[in-house]
């Protein structure tokens, strides 16, 4: 395609050069051009005197007449609009009552109005020549590119041609009608690769965290009090990965619970025992990115997002243009509206880029819009159609979603032996730094028996007067600050939790400090259908007891989960608490290092932009006795030592994250979830390896014995009936659940295996 102006003139330093407006070449999709909204009459315009005046005059009139001689292939042009013969008329008269007389102080207001009248003509001889092309049977002087690498384009032009009036943000980014501007406006480019390296000063995080808020002070006291332990994590990993590449991300982190508009409710409690858990989750988010040594931008207020993401004016429905000025983007529920309000139709084309810090989950069936609204799982949460791995959880509760997490601070051998040597046997601290959470309805009773054999300690906030709500022979110190409550943690035997808050990281403070963990259990077990603090969240979970992962993942001797409305087992647990000898433990995953080697997996290889290839059996090669030749073999075979089934190794695996040698593919029994029947065979259900289970071929290898095969549209889907011998494989991708259960059904589980203290990563994905 040759550009619509062959030679236009910028005056650069006194010298007229060529310069093209639009490329020659639109090859591959891409596009590289100066914005229509430059003028290409870009006059330097400094007041000057004597010679130079009388030079730079004779320049512009020298443009005038450029002007003036492409007016006359305007009006050459037929059948014109009436509107734009009207305007070059206006700017006929224009430019005859300008006389460059020599007036020196005339010289910046005439260079002005030469350039904006050059734009105004550009923009009309362009139409114009639009309008032409289209007489001629051409659809414009840029060709659209039918490129099936980019079959969206032909659509989205259309969209341009009908709609680019509908919004102000398309002419501030260049677009004037023409197919020309559409296609520079539709294009993007790629920025080079760079390598990450480990940092181990802390300083520019600092900085950017920046004040005002006693809630970004109390973050910035936790990154520099952990400041050593993630500078030697960040060494040992450095080790670990033996210096290999990594790629360095621009990452943008809005804070979107902290933001003005969100409310803040968070900051002003945070001297007054409100919670704190989010705090430090993206306190250490924070440092864990800063340490992997990615490009970071940190927001927190909507003026900040805005500037960052380049938000043009209007009402938002003006997607961005070209790239996203970031590969990634963390944020939270309010953070996700705010972007949802200002980014408009960008939201949908970036949201792949996105990663919501999300606390307790948000299951399939509750991410999908029109499924969830169809089927009752709609909810103020939830229902944003992202794949649901870009959901990342403080604890690994629910594997379709990714286990983000947050650090604990870990001891030294000495300090784990002065803990052990100073414990008192017969001291206790109590889980709960406001009034409300020691409203416990019966209370009283354990309370009296934890009395008799311990002294009660409580770290309950208060202004003036000891909070009626904390019994008489309890000793409050009040909020402590962080190293004064890590000292208490360090004498006491037993942290004890009443039930509230759900899934915090104090249990895993006091454990990591030598004390045993003391919860209730719960029977039922809470959820979203029978306790008010669920209802509304974006799950179905089942919480066992205040704190699951404690229970689950560390267990005794560490943790004693027990009915606290049954005296005698409560009794017993205590004494047994005094008997027991426990060291300080830490879980590998909630290190320093444990977090940066699971933050830097996901950064390196989760990618939600990449569209994901059909998995076609037919595509796949089977490696024969015959050297390889096409064999018809099993896609699945036995394992030996398990009940499982493993990818079969003579068939070529696809190049996937988590690689598909760590696929163990197991079936639930009825009403049981993936996430139950593959922690029963101590895997880990994986919902990235859901596609390749997603076939008859998996039903065949499972002898599961089907008389239909039908594909829908649900969240236990892949599943079979062995009553009604129906088998269902699943139609929609977003809906693969390893949450999903039901009572008439088996499922199919794809479970992996998972690298030791490490379960967000199988043994192969490091």
């Amino acid at each position: 395609m040759s550009t619509y102006l062959q030679t236009v003139q910028d005056f650069r330093g006194g010298d007229w050069i060529l310069q093209p407006v639009l490329p020659n070449d639109l090859s591959g999709g891409q596009f590289s051009a100066k914005r229509l909204g430059d003028s290409p009459f870009t006059i330097r315009t400094e007041v000057l005197g004597g010679v130079e005046s009388r030079g730079v005059l004779r320049k512009i009139s020298d443009m005038l007449e450029v002007i003036l001689k492409r007016m006359d292939t305007l009006s050459k042009l037929d059948n014109s609009s009436s509107s734009d013969a009207r305007r070059l008329d206006e700017l006929s008269s224009a430019i005859n009552r300008i006389q460059p007389a020599g007036l020196v102080e005339r010289i910046q207001a005439i260079a002005q109005n030469v350039s904006n009248m050059a734009n105004r003509v550009e923009q009309i001889l362009q139409n114009t020549i639009v309008q032409g092309r289209v007489r001629e049977g051409s659809s414009s002087q840029c060709e659209v590119p039918r490129d099936p690498r980019y079959p969206e384009c032909p659509g989205k032009v259309d969209w341009m041609r009908a709609r680019w009036t509908s919004d102000p943000c398309y002419a501030f980014y260049g677009v004037d009608g023409s197919d020309c501007s559409f296609l520079i406006y539709l294009s993007e480019t790629k920025a080079p690769r760079r390598q990450a390296a480990f940092r181990t000063d802390l300083s520019v995080l600092l900085d950017q965290v920046g004040t005002g808020k006693e809630s970004l002070s109390f973050m910035k006291r936790r990154i520099r009090r952990l400041a050593q332990q993630w500078a030697t994590a960040a060494n040992r990993l450095d080790t670990k990965l033996e210096q290999r590449w990594r790629d360095q991300k621009k990452i943008l982190v809005h804070v979107g619970f902290l933001t003005e508009e969100s409310g803040d409710v968070f900051s002003p409690k945070v001297l007054k025992g409100g919670p704190l858990g989010e705090m430090v989750q993206w306190a250490d988010i924070l440092t864990a990115l800063h340490v992997l040594g990615h490009n970071l931008k940190i927001s927190m207020s909507l003026k900040e997002l805005q500037g960052f993401l380049g938000v043009p004016p209007g009402r938002g429905s003006c997607p961005l243009t070209g790239p996203l000025p970031f590969d990634l983007i963390y944020t939270d529920y309010h953070g996700l509206q705010q972007m949802k309000q200002h980014m408009g139709l960008s939201l949908k084309k970036h949201k792949c880029h996105i990663r919501v810090i999300d606390t307790f989950g948000t299951e399939p069936a509750y991410n999908h819009e029109e499924y969830a609204t169809l089927h009752g799982y709609r909810t103020n949460w939830g229902y944003w159609n992202l794949d649901s791995r870009q959901y990342m959880t403080m604890f690994p509760h629910t594997p379709d979603n990714s286990f983000m997490g947050f650090v604990s601070e870990e001891l030294n051998d000495t300090e784990k032996r002065n803990i052990q040597q100073n414990k008192v046997n017969n001291m206790a601290v109590v889980y709960g730094k406001e009034p409300s959470m020691w409203k416990l309805q019966g209370k009283e009773g354990f309370l009296q028996i934890l009395h008799r054999y311990m002294e009660v300690h409580g770290t309950v906030y208060y202004e003036t007067q000891r909070p009626p709500e904390v019994p008489a022979f309890v000793k409050n110190h009040g909020l402590l600050p962080q190293h004064e409550l890590q000292q208490l943690l360090r004498k006491a035997k037993l942290f004890i939790g009443f039930g509230f808050p759900y899934e915090g990281p104090a249990p895993l403070e006091a454990i990591a400090n030598g004390c045993i963990f003391l919860q209730p259990k719960f029977n039922p077990p809470h959820s979203s259908l029978n306790h008010e603090f669920f209802r509304g969240k974006p799950t179905s979970r089942q919480v066992s007891s205040q704190h699951p992962y404690a229970e689950q993942y560390i267990g005794k001797p560490h943790v004693i989960t027990v009915d606290f409305n049954n005296s005698e087992e409560f009794d017993s647990a205590i004494r047994e608490i005094m008997r027991a000898k426990v060291e300080p433990y830490l879980p590998y995953e909630y290190t320093c290092e444990g977090m940066l080697e699971r933050v830097h997996a996901y950064i390196q290889n989760q990618d939600f932009c990449a569209p994901e290839r059909l998995f076609v059996l037919a595509n796949l090669t089977r490696q024969g006795t015959a050297g390889g030749s096409r064999t018809p073999g099993p896609l699945f075979v036995p394992l030996s030592n398990s009940t499982a089934l493993g990818w079969a190794l003579n068939v070529t695996a696809p190049a996937v994250w988590p690689p598909l040698s760590s696929l163990r593919l197991l079936v639930s029994q009825e009403g049981q979830s993936c996430v139950e029947a593959c922690q029963t065979s101590d895997f880990i259900c994986e919902p990235a390896h859901f596609r390749y289970i997603n076939n008859k071929e998996a039903l065949h290898a499972l002898e599961v014995q089907c008389e239909v095969v039908d594909s829908e549209i649900n969240h236990i889907l892949p599943a079979f009936s062995v009553m009604r011998r129906e088998c269902g494989l699943q139609r929609e991708p977003l809906l693969f659940s390893c949450a999903g259960h039901s009572p008439k059904y088996r499922r199919l589980c794809p479970c992996r295996d998972f690298r030791q203290g490490q379960v967000a990563l199988c043994r192969d994905c490091l």
